[in-house]
């Protein structure tokens, strides 16, 4: 297909706003409207205007309604983004057909952003969401290795899917199931299977994007660059994802799986470091990520470190406890410790679900994680010394609820050029680091973790990528940057952008140029345009 026109409801803007407008959910009317009638206004123009009629009730949500605050919170991850002080939407919108998703400002599909950017504006008043949560469609076509989903869907919907359909067929998506797939793949998607196939947005073919004017474009009619731009580039910059075209990859219909842990009391420090040293040259087939938590352990039920070694290996127990043996003998794999399984069980299992924990529960589309917190990343290069790793269980040992991930990189996420896609972090990679710090209550001293999260970022600093210093764009980080208004500027934007994508920073700069020069896209850290006296 091309493109074709779709409802008035894609100009809403220009209904509401002055000439000045500038982003796809949020407008800057001279004179502020009052709540009533900015809800009213939206609401004329979806039953006015759309092809689809939509129930109100079930349409749309003002914060006069009694659902507003359970769908607000249905699918946000991070709780420190709905406390009372922070900004509220005017209006959510939960379309049911894509006709009926061009009016935001917010793109919502997964409300997995860690800086809550898919739920609130910091930036912006007011602001309307636009909920595609309902817009989860997948059809999956074993004899093309492919299904297109739509964006509301979440990661663990897609892989029960797919194996529905097949045992011998998967997708290399995120490790948490309630990821929506929307925005997942548009920061890169990264999963147990990414050193043998890549990430989630190295397996895109095609995509449908609503773009600035209106028009529904699939890579055909976007154009290579834009299709370039929107797999790993960061979400919410150049158009709404509407539909993602996948790439099924093969899979044996046995793989294993296990987990081994160790306490500083059982020499993890030395095991973590050897583990540095292997874990991107492991056979591609092996995924070793280190889960680093603290625990109360031992005799005396002290508090300690402890390093978990979590794994899926695309193959049975035998042949991985060969390869463990030849690569990585120290951790001491028995097959004892060994799980043979399905592809999609060991989706359960890599979740954190229990044994016996039905593949159905994919379908909920809900997160189970919900907790107040704050992260970064961070990627290694070169083995940290085990000096520095006693200083940062020294560091650990300080907060009440740390976590850091350690993912491997290595196969062939070394073999796929920084320019393939905007996701630029490949050869020379031996792991990525998320660092996180939890907590269950709101509390009136948060500002202590974030102090902690801080401390110990600055101190890692030395043992991490520099020049720039690297990180993850689905991880979202404040903290490195952010646009202020609609004015955005190109020099503070580099100061995060080249973080997340190095050099190809400024590849995204030109094609949001080019296709959306008055930023009309737009959120904390979004892709700027060039400044109008640079663009010729």
């Amino acid at each position: 297909m091309a493109f074709w026109r779709i409802s008035i409801c894609s100009l809403l803007l220009l209904l509401l706003s002055s000439s000045t407008m500038a982003t796809a959910s949020i407008y800057r009317p001279r004179k502020r409207p009052t709540s009533s009638l900015i809800q009213e206004k939206f609401i004329q123009c979806f039953t006015g205007s759309s092809q689809f009629y939509i129930p109100l009730s079930t349409a749309f949500f003002t914060p006069n309604n009694a659902s507003f605050t359970s769908v607000l919170q249905s699918t946000s991850q991070n709780l420190r983004y709905l406390v009372p002080s922070m900004p509220k939407p005017e209006l959510i919108i939960t379309p049911l057909h894509e006709s009926q998703a061009q009016a935001s400002v917010i793109f919502r599909s997964g409300g997995h952003d860690y800086e809550g950017l898919s739920y609130v504006s910091q930036i912006e008043s007011p602001f309307v969401i636009v909920d595609l949560s309902k817009l989860r469609l997948i059809k999956v076509d074993i004899q093309d290795n492919s299904a297109w989903v739509e964006a509301g869907a979440t990661i663990g919907e897609v892989y029960y899917r797919i194996a529905e359909k097949s045992n011998i067929h998967g997708f290399p998506g995120g490790l948490c199931t309630s990821l929506g797939i929307g925005g997942h793949i548009t920061g890169g998607a990264y999963g147990s299977m990414m050193r043998k196939f890549g990430l989630g947005a190295d397996n895109v073919i095609d995509a449908r994007i609503v773009d600035v004017n209106g028009r529904v474009l699939d890579r055909a009619a976007m154009g290579e660059d834009l299709f370039w731009a929107i797999r790993g580039g960061g979400g919410a910059s150049f158009g709404i994802i509407l539909e993602w075209k996948i790439k099924l990859v093969p899979i044996p219909a046995t793989v294993t799986v296990f987990t081994v842990t160790k306490s500083l009391e059982q020499g993890a420090t030395k095991l973590l470091y050897k583990w540095q040293t292997v874990a991107d040259k492991l056979d591609e087939d092996l995924f070793i990520r280190v889960i680093i938590q603290t625990a109360n352990a031992g005799k005396n039920n002290a508090k300690t470190v402890t390093t978990s070694y979590n794994a899926l290996f695309l193959g049975d127990a035998e042949r991985l406890l060969r390869v463990m043996q030849q690569s990585f003998p120290e951790l001491g794999l028995t097959r004892k410790d060994c799980t043979e399984t399905s592809w999609i069980k060991s989706v359960l299992y890599i979740a954190g679900y229990s044994s016996n924990t039905p593949a159905e529960i994919l379908l909920q589309g809900r997160s189970t994680f919900k907790n107040y917190f704050k992260a970064k990343s961070d990627f290694v290069k070169e083995a940290i010394p085990e000096t520095a790793l006693e200083g940062l269980w020294k560091r650990l040992l300080e907060e009440d609820s740390p976590l850091m991930i350690w993912n491997p990189y290595g196969g062939m996420m070394a073999r796929i050029s920084e320019s393939q896609i905007p996701f630029p972090h490949r050869q020379g990679i031996k792991f990525k680091i998320q660092y996180l710090t939890l907590w269950q209550v709101e509390d009136n001293n948060a500002s202590k973790h974030f102090d902690w999260i801080r401390r110990l970022y600055n101190y890692m600093a030395p043992y991490v990528s520099m020049f720039p210093r690297g990180a993850y764009v689905n991880y979202r980080d404040l903290d490195l940057g952010m646009n202020k208004n609609i004015n955005t500027s190109f020099i503070e934007a580099s100061l995060w952008g080249v973080r997340y994508f190095k050099d190809n920073f400024m590849r995204l700069v030109k094609v949001k140029t080019r296709v959306d020069p008055n930023n009309f896209f737009r959120h904390e850290q979004s892709i700027p345009p060039l400044p109008v006296q640079a663009r010729y």
